[in-house]
């Protein structure tokens, strides 16, 4: 049976410190940027997005909007000119 020298068991002991401590300065520099994000406030987010739906319109629910122009709604067909899709 080989028994390990007290000089490799330090060494292995040392080495599992330095990974130990790396990990801990890594997880403490994301962290550290976790700090630094910009914050917003719910109340000030909440006042943002209902300022947004009341201001742009969502051509999907005409009873809010009423009727779209056709001209104006992005998810009408293409009805004018040939397509290269259809098959006659």
């Amino acid at each position: 049976m080989a028994l390990h020298s007290a000089g490799a068991v330090r060494e292995k002991k040392q080495t599992m410190a330095e990974l130990k401590l790396r990990r801990l300065t890594e997880l403490n520099a994301r962290l550290r940027e976790d700090l630094e994000r910009p914050r917003v406030k719910v109340s000030e987010a909440c006042h943002s997005m209902i300022a947004y739906t009341r201001n742009t319109k969502d051509f999907m629910v005409p009873s809010t909007w009423g009727q779209v122009d056709k001209r104006e709604d992005p998810y009408a067909p293409i009805t004018s000119g040939p397509s290269c899709c259809i098959i006659c």
